[in-house]
């Protein structure tokens, strides 16, 4: 399947989407525009110049792009100080050393927006018995679901964080492989009004991942103590190789720091390897970027609006996040979007995706992705567990055009 084989239905079909979608786009490129001078007064006032790029070997002391980085996205999340590193593997990676920064074995961590996605789960201990985990430390684990309505529920966060073993709460901003709403970071900022009301001491960490730049405001800036994401979702703009970051307290910071390396080192090692340019220019191009995924997700919902095939969110609804939720009903259909999404890449766009035993997941697991970098997130991909009621989570998109090409490849593959 090529670009050439569109069906022209579905370019009258585009047409009458895109026409739905021109008031939004103008808000999406306000934020854009708000997050792109946000991150230049950042640049500015910490003085980018071209001996950051330089990179380190070896044990990487004195690295100053890296220094001069973590700097940069304290700064432009809001908070104390940032860990920026392409040493960590994945989000999943940073977000267990956040963890651990956390809690104390004896004490437990509150999730208060349901059950983490799967990956995570492992790594708490809530699936299998992993050597490593927070439960074989002894670091508990409590659950707070979340309300009818999808959104927070703040009484029963309220009353779990009572609690005196209760020593951090962790909110995952993004849905996940779950039929549920992203967080607005205002609703963020109400949990941890929320938890801070009934114990001070308690720390809050978001995973906000998929949710940087979809906003003016992260969490950092509404009282998180710790925020995580992967620098190959937003905040590399399509261009970071690899890593993730974590930002917030300072000693907290440092805590997962000694998590990444070891105790005693922390954050003083960690070469870059020659990456630092492409870290910068990533998070420079960043505020744009997401900005394309997003237009890229309205418009596919706006297209499945035209087939009547259920979507969240809506194409005209606010978003706090870049994913796509499409209800497709069959493994079947699945398959056909994925397919159409696979050769709309401008990378292995011959690949016919099938599901396969992802690790970190309880069941088969289907994956477009024709990425630059491998695993990228905010380069258009859908992806989704192969269970009932057979979801498809799409995001991504380095440009809009290139994302609308896409979307177009996987109706034309459903028809």
């Amino acid at each position: 399947m090529k670009i050439s084989d569109i069906k022209p239905e579905v370019y009258d079909m585009a047409e009458r989407a895109e026409a739905k979608l021109s008031a939004r786009f103008q808000e999406i490129d306000a934020v854009a525009r708000e997050n792109t001078r946000k991150v230049m007064e950042a640049f500015q006032d910490h003085r980018v110049s071209d001996a950051c790029f330089a990179g380190t070997t070896g044990y990487g002391y004195d690295d100053l792009g890296r220094e001069t980085l973590d700097k940069i996205y304290a700064d432009v999340f809001g908070t104390e100080a940032a860990l920026v590193r392409i040493q960590f593997v994945n989000g999943t990676h940073a977000l267990t050393a956040a963890m651990f920064a956390l809690a104390k074995p004896g004490q437990k961590i509150l999730a208060v927006t349901g059950t983490p996605y799967d990956t995570l789960r492992t790594a708490i201990g809530i699936s299998g018995d992993s050597f490593g985990s927070l439960k074989f430390y002894g670091i508990g684990y409590g659950q707070v679901e979340l309300a009818p309505d999808g959104g927070p529920d703040y009484a029963a966060i309220a009353e779990a964080v009572k609690d005196e073993n209760v020593a951090g709460v962790m909110i995952q901003r993004s849905r996940g492989y779950e039929d549920r709403k992203s967080l607005t970071v205002r609703e963020i900022g109400k949990i941890v009004e929320t938890v801070k009301a009934v114990n001070p001491a308690v720390y809050v960490m978001v995973d906000n991942c998929y949710g940087e730049f979809t906003d003016t405001v992260e969490p950092g800036n509404v009282g998180a103590d710790l925020m995580v994401g992967s620098l190959i979702k937003n905040p590399g703009g399509g261009i970071a190789p690899t890593g993730a970051y974590i930002a917030g307290k300072a000693e907290l910071v440092e805590r997962a720091a000694m998590r990444l390396t070891t105790p005693g080192i922390g954050g003083e090692c960690g070469s870059s390897l020659g990456n630092n340019r492409l870290l910068f220019q990533g998070l420079f191009m960043a505020p744009h970027v997401v900005a394309q995924a997003l237009k890229t997700a309205c418009f596919c919902a706006a297209m499945m609006e035209e087939l009547g095939i259920e979507s969240s969110p809506s194409a005209l609804e606010p978003r706090s996040d870049i994913i796509q939720m499409v209800k497709l009903g069959s493994p079947e259909n699945m398959k056909r979007f994925c397919l159409g999404i696979q050769a709309g890449a401008p990378v292995d766009s011959y690949v016919t995706p099938e599901p396969w035993a992802m690790p970190g997941y309880d069941c088969p697991v289907i994956m477009a992705a024709g990425s630059f970098i491998q695993g990228s997130s905010i380069e258009l991909s859908a992806d989704g567990p192969i269970r009932e009621p057979y979801i498809v989570y799409m995001q991504g998109g380095l440009t809009y055009e290139s994302g609308r090409l896409g979307i177009m490849m996987a109706v034309s593959a459903m028809l």
